[in-house]
């Protein structure tokens, strides 16, 4: 079962589908994290990968902003600590955003508002992310003269080498809508909406096989960047097979052949239209 963090730095909830949200809960500081939240949330996302109850996770944050990256007051702490100590604070960080980036479960990041540094990390870590369209985003490292060194795997993932280069080092604040060109977020929807395209998203989520999505997860991560090549060919045919072979495979294939909801699908989950299920 999920391990609650501290209540006042992450809420969890969870509802009877499997559907959990977490909640970035320090909206005074606008969501800064520290090492308290990055280890609690490094608790969290650990949990959910082992917990065969949780379908998706929704990331979200409490108040006006998403987050703004790091606590000042932590980064205080941090400028009076040597390099090692910095780096093994850095190096808690860094697992964090990789425990949300490799979490077996699909992460739906809900950006409600501001998203600066390490806040543009936590959406770049997630598998999807929608934005209200009053929500803004910033790489502001280099004005503390830092680098965005840890979350820069997923934010270059994200939004690719060019416009790294460009926000990076510019520092430039941008809107929601630059978000959705470069690809950071998939979905612009005015603040009332913003629930309501998280959960078309969850109900999609939910009609796919929970090892299916977990196998697709892995396997972008491991074809992503490598050339063709006939040991790629060899891995990915592969994969399918032993997809193909397993119990959830297996019914997959019956339910479509005999034109019922599969058995991973609830009763909420499969009233959904003919033409959603006819893929």
């Amino acid at each position: 079962m999920m391990t609650e963090p501290t209540p006042s730095s992450l809420l969890l909830s969870a509802d009877d589908r499997g559907v959990v949200t977490v909640t970035l809960n320090r909206p005074a500081i606008h969501n800064a994290f520290d090492d308290l939240l990055i280890a609690d949330l490094r608790r969290a996302f650990d949990g959910f990968a082992a917990d065969p109850s949780v379908r998706v996770v929704i990331l979200t944050g409490a108040g006006r902003s998403f987050s703004a990256g790091a606590d000042l007051a932590w980064m205080q702490r941090m400028a009076g600590y040597g390099e090692e100590e910095n780096h093994a604070d850095a190096l808690a960080l860094a697992e964090m955003l990789a425990s949300i980036a490799t979490c077996p479960k699909p992460v739906i990041a809900a950006v409600q508002g501001a998203a600066f540094g390490g806040g543009v990390g936590l959406v770049a870590a997630c598998d999807m992310a929608v934005a209200s369209d009053s929500a803004s985003f910033c790489l502001s490292e280099v004005r503390l003269g830092l680098i965005p060194a840890t979350i820069a795997p997923h934010v270059i993932a994200a939004i690719g080498v060019r416009a790294s280069r460009r926000y990076m080092l510019t520092a430039e604040r941008f809107d929601a809508i630059d978000a959705f060109r470069l690809g950071l977020v998939q979905a612009v929807v005015s603040p009332d909406r913003l629930q309501e395209q998280v959960e078309t998203w969850v109900k999609a989520l939910l009609l796919g096989g929970p090892q299916a999505l977990s196998a697709s997860k892995d396997l972008i991560a491991s074809v992503a960047g490598r050339p063709l090549s006939s040991p790629l060919l060899t891995e990915t045919a592969a994969r399918i097979a032993r997809q193909r072979v397993g119990a959830e495979g297996q019914e997959g294939l019956r339910a479509f052949l005999s034109k019922r909801v599969p058995s991973w699908v609830s009763r909420a989950a499969g009233r959904v239209e003919k033409d959603q299920q006819d893929v």
